[in-house]
């Protein structure tokens, strides 16, 4: 095979195509998950592939900004980006399409597109799975969308889940306390993330701040752990002001409301985890399994999302990555039964296939000169013409 050739049928890294059987589960898993998803009130809705690069980059985009694709449209001369994240489109939908005032709960699933993996080896077009709601602001809307994280596992029969509880607005409102410039709080930021204690304390030598505001700073990273974690952020963080003590009841009625209802999860928390801090605006989650380092799936609460729309609304939500479930998922959705139908002009057979076909059977038509029977055609039974009648046999 010469070079040329390889090149027409060579993919993208990090870019695959779905084969039949693969496929054909993947449709599987995506109609039992919006099936479930419907139960609890859960309306799809379907975003754009491409849109305009400002649409994609509010709210949560502005962190995927790397992670988009982008190109011009020869139509308007604006710049387009293919999607990385649904969740600003969704939040679109619902601010400016739907402008409900009662609580609405949206869902989503399809393909996007990354310009880099995640993690070595991870796909770049993932299957992004998603549930959103809008229009309430009390802890019982976390709960409602983490038991609905835990339901989606459940279906797809993952277990020994643990999840990552933190606030966001525990470090938001240290920050702003300490009137660390937007700079600095960038800088502390990522050391956070990275746990990196020794350059988070020399860092904080470096500002001109109390002594009081340096220790809660630096005390968060060791923020981590079981249910004593929230005694431990009450008494680190007994100086910080009523935004951050607020911040921290909310985080232990979050986390008492879901092991309440949901007593078989294991629940971390960490008062140092800010993923999605730029945009999340209160409680972050994570999933996670212990034969994948990475989560399986994330999710919090935004409330300003929508506001870029012209109608901000309180909002939480969570998603995951249909492919990443799939390899996870002991589910075993039973096979497809084949009928084979032989290559006969017979008006009786073509009527016998229309009526099994509308019964929702697979019926295969053997094709006038192909050879191969019905075995080779992977179906288990066929029809046979039988004392005038045509019937399935094995």
């Amino acid at each position: 095979m010469d070079m040329t050739t390889k090149q027409h049928w060579i993919l993208p890294e990090g870019i695959d195509e779905v084969l039949p059987e693969q496929a054909a589960r993947f449709e599987a898993i995506r109609r039992l998950l919006l099936d479930m998803y419907a139960t609890w009130g859960y309306e799809l809705v379907i975003p754009p592939t491409i849109d305009f690069i400002e649409s994609l980059l509010s709210g949560t985009g502005h962190d995927l900004d790397l992670q988009t694709f982008k190109l011009v449209d020869q139509l308007s001369g604006r710049t387009l980006g293919i999607r990385a994240d649904m969740t600003p489109q969704v939040a679109r939908i619902e601010a400016h399409q739907l402008q409900r005032d009662v609580p609405t709960r949206l869902c989503y699933i399809g393909t996007v597109l990354h310009t880099k993996p995640e993690c070595i080896g991870d796909s770049r077009s993932p299957m992004q799975v998603g549930a959103e709601l809008y229009g309430h602001a009390g802890v019982e809307s976390e709960v409602e969308i983490i038991g609905l994280m835990l339901q989606t596992f459940s279906m797809l029969e993952i277990d020994d889940i643990y999840m990552d509880l933190g606030n966001v607005d525990i470090y938001r409102g240290l920050a702003k306390q300490a009137g660390l410039s937007k700079e600095v709080e960038s800088q502390l930021f990522e050391m956070l993330q990275r746990k990196a204690v020794t350059e988070i304390n020399a860092l904080l030598e470096l500002l001109t701040i109390d002594d009081s505001m340096k220790s809660m700073l630096s005390g968060l990273p060791s923020l981590n752990g079981g249910v004593e974690v929230i005694a431990k952020a009450r008494k680190l963080l007994s100086g910080a002001d009523n935004q951050v003590q607020k911040a921290i009841d909310y985080l232990e009625k979050t986390a008492q409301l879901t092991l309440q209802r949901f007593g078989d999860i294991r629940v971390h928390f960490d008062l140092s985890e800010l993923q999605g801090y730029h945009y999340k605006t209160g409680v972050v989650f994570a999933a996670f399994v212990p034969q994948l380092g990475q989560a399986i799936a994330r999710g919090g609460r935004y409330d300003d999302i929508g506001e870029i729309f012209g109608r901000a609304r309180a909002a939480t939500g969570f998603s995951t990555d249909l492919k990443v479930l799939n390899r996870l998922s002991k589910k075993q959705f039973a096979p497809l039964e084949k009928i084979f139908a032989p290559s006969d002009k017979d008006q009786s057979l073509k009527t016998k296939i229309a009526a099994l076909r509308e019964q929702g059977k697979i019926v295969i038509e053997q094709l006038p000169g192909q050879q191969t029977d019905a075995a080779a055609m992977g179906c288990s039974k066929s029809l046979c013409l039988t004392d005038g009648q045509w019937q399935v046999k094995n």
